[in-house]
């Protein structure tokens, strides 16, 4: 998969795309992260990439001919998913970086200021991503929690896909709870269950503690699912 993100801060991406997973992704060539600075992409002197809102009103809009100059500098643009991220977009989940992860060239632009020029959307997105009900102050953070969850999805990314179907989310219901070394820890035990070796009865356990979790933190999903 490529990745081509339009940003204003490169910078702000190095400790996550040069660390860990996505680290030894990019180094197996699983998949390939470019940044590119789309103020680079200005014509005028001052390398302005925003200006005042026709009609008036507060704060700053992004300007559409650097951020348009940006995208079609990239090779074979045409055939790539072009997402803005924004508070207006589609709610961001599981289900959505599932069907991203088919995709083999995303591009994503993160916004800044007061948002994007209409033109934006309408001539040139394909997508608009939200990550959650709330503002952040650019599409930075946004962009690479995107890549973060698409890229832990595609083959051999992870090392045990099977993980990866237990998940938290992966079928609308939240992840049963997790032992490990000790036994006991300060007078408190590893459910039994988990100790007997009885692998029907362990998967029967921790299918009601993830249908449990799941009604007592994010009854939401059961009710989707009964949607």
């Amino acid at each position: 998969m490529k990745i081509d993100v339009l940003t204003l801060f490169p910078e702000m991406f190095g400790g996550v795309i040069e660390s860990s997973i996505l680290k030894r992704a990019c180094d197996k060539g699983l998949i390939t992260i470019n940044l590119i600075n789309f103020r680079d992409y200005t014509t005028d002197k001052h390398n302005q990439v925003d200006d005042y809102p026709y009609g008036g009103g507060r704060g700053m809009v992004l300007k559409p001919d650097p951020i348009f100059a940006a995208v079609e500098a990239i090779p074979d643009w045409q055939d790539a998913r072009i997402i803005l991220l924004t508070p207006q977009g589609r709610q961001y989940n599981q289900k959505l970086a599932g069907e991203l992860k088919e995709s083999s060239h995303l591009i994503l632009i993160a916004g800044h200021y007061e948002g994007f020029d209409e033109r934006i959307r309408q001539y040139l997105a394909t997508d608009e991503i939200s990550i959650g009900d709330y503002v952040l102050t650019g599409g930075e953070l946004p962009a690479m929690v995107l890549i973060d969850s698409i890229a832990r999805l595609l083959p051999d990314v992870i090392g045990s896909e099977e993980s990866l179907i237990e998940e938290s989310f992966s079928n609308d219901l939240l992840e049963y709870p997790h032992y490990t070394r000790p036994e006991t820890f300060r007078e408190w035990s590893v459910p039994e269950v988990l100790l007997s070796g009885h692998h029907a009865n362990i998967e029967k356990w921790r299918k009601e503690q993830s249908l449990l979790r799941t009604k007592a933190r994010r009854s939401d999903l059961l009710e989707k699912n009964i949607d």
